[in-house]
């Protein structure tokens, strides 16, 4: 596996940096625990990296060892552990512009100052093999005072005060909040804590705050409140009480859901014919309603009945829609002058 590849290189580069007197092949062999053809083929790849691997014949051996003048520099961590940085870093490409994302890079621009150039190299090329690539996500770099503001109040615990934008209605209102944690889910960042227009603990969309200020006023956490329970029931992001949903799919997505973890609820069972069948402990009706209708003729709701109900309903909509002529094509425009022959036929 690749993950092996690079611990045993690294091990590699550890060991002839450390031998200046160099190691035989079977003696590099034996300290990594593999043949001497994968000791050629690591070797072989350092070099390709640029690391000054040189060999010298004495009393009949061959012997590996880096130039005397070579170090690897200060490495605190293991390379395995810069890639997983690395991968952070992709990951967090989605929030570019907040200190999520420039503290990630900052971390890692302090690593790669302290490793040799062929290190630092080297750990790029094996960097090529892996790339992690963010789905479908907001934006917020220009919400970055926004965010700022936001982790400030957490760790201080200070009351907020923001102007809001609701994503189903559109109405905008100035509400206060005690902001308990920030949270990403599917693509977004949201902030939960205690509302005080709706005496309720909700969840907020950054992207629609469009304007915060913070208060002098403190705020405890509610005892009761806690996190993982507050996250666990939803299905998405809306926490709604959490009531049991089944869900039939066809042999076409039996694969794609079985190989998913959907939520930590979920138990799967295997339907004759191929289907599989999915049931979940979760609440959010909305989210629910559009992660089924993205299986079209794949899913069907069993449970529970309302949400079924929404599923039928948003279909014959969509059937409803479809059921009407399709916008007439403008007609295409007819160019006088004068026509042109058609070619003669061929005698």
């Amino acid at each position: 596996m690749r993950g092996d590849q690079l611990a045993r290189q690294w091990k590699l580069i550890q060991r002839l940096a450390k031998s200046r007197a160099g190691a035989t092949p079977d003696d590099l062999a034996e300290d990594l625990g593999c043949v001497r053809r994968t000791v050629y083929r690591d070797l072989d790849a350092l070099m390709y990296a640029g690391f000054p691997v040189v060999s010298e014949k004495r009393d009949g051996h061959v012997f590996y060892r880096f130039l005397d003048s070579f170090g690897i520099g200060d490495v605190p961590f293991t390379p395995d552990e810069i890639l997983a940085l690395a991968f952070g870093e992709d990951l967090l490409r989605i929030l570019e512009g907040t200190v999520f994302h420039d503290s990630v890079q900052s971390a890692l621009t302090k690593i790669r100052a302290g490793l040799s150039p062929e290190l630092s190299r080297f750990l790029e090329q094996l960097g090529e093999s892996f790339r992690v690539l963010p789905g479908p996500h907001k934006r917020y770099t220009d919400y970055r005072d926004t965010i700022q503001v936001l982790n400030d109040a957490v760790l201080a615990k200070r009351t907020l005060r923001m102007r809001y934008r609701t994503g189903r209605t559109g109405e905008t209102a100035t509400r206060q909040l005690d902001p308990y944690r920030v949270w990403y889910r599917s693509g977004g960042l949201y902030v939960v804590g205690h509302d005080h227009r709706s005496g309720e603990v909700r969840t907020f969309a950054v992207e629609r705050i469009q304007k915060i200020t913070p208060t002098d006023e403190a705020f405890a956490v509610r005892s009761d409140f806690d996190f993982d329970a507050y996250v666990g029931q939803a299905f998405g992001v809306m926490s709604e009480p959490a009531s049991k949903v089944v869900i039939r799919f066809s042999r076409t997505w039996a694969t794609h859901i079985e190989e998913r973890t959907w939520h930590p609820s979920q138990r799967l069972e295997r339907l004759a014919g191929g289907g599989v069948k999915l049931e979940m402990e979760v609440g959010g009706l909305l989210e629910l309603k559009s992660w089924v209708l993205s299986f079209g003729a794949g899913a069907e709701v069993i449970e529970p009945e309302e949400l079924r109900e929404a599923v039928r309903a948003e279909l014959a909509q969509a059937l409803a829609a479809y059921a009407k002529p399709s916008k007439p094509r403008r007609p295409r425009a007819v160019t006088r002058g004068r026509r042109s022959s058609p070619p003669s036929s061929r005698r």
